[in-house]
């Protein structure tokens, strides 16, 4: 019984050790390592695009922040400079809307 498992066990070591084994376990390692090398690369450049993305988006938020600021205290100071027009405008423009809400 004994001879039996160690022939089993045997067989399998030699399987494990034959030329056709050890290629096939080359092949493996160096696809994953291949694969690894590839992987790396792409978070490397997924990184770097996300940062960059991450800035520009920033700049355009700044600067759409500093247009809003600009076209807030010019609208304020052409109501400032003009409240019959904007009392007007906003008459019209409530007028606009209460028609559009009374149609639905």
């Amino acid at each position: 019984m004994a001879s039996s498992s160690t022939q089993a066990g045997s067989s399998a070591n030699g399987a494990a050790n034959s030329p056709v084994t050890n290629k096939a376990s080359q092949a493996a390692h160096h696809a994953v390592d291949a694969m690894a090398e590839k992987a790396a690369a792409a978070e490397d450049s997924l990184r770097k695009t996300a940062a960059t993305s991450r800035d520009n988006i920033a700049q355009k938020q700044e600067h759409i922040k500093q247009q809003l600021q600009s076209s807030y205290s010019k609208t304020r100071q052409l109501a400032e400079q003009n409240p019959l027009a904007t009392a007007g405008i906003a008459f019209a423009a409530g007028v606009l809307l209460t028609s559009l809400l009374r149609r639905r």
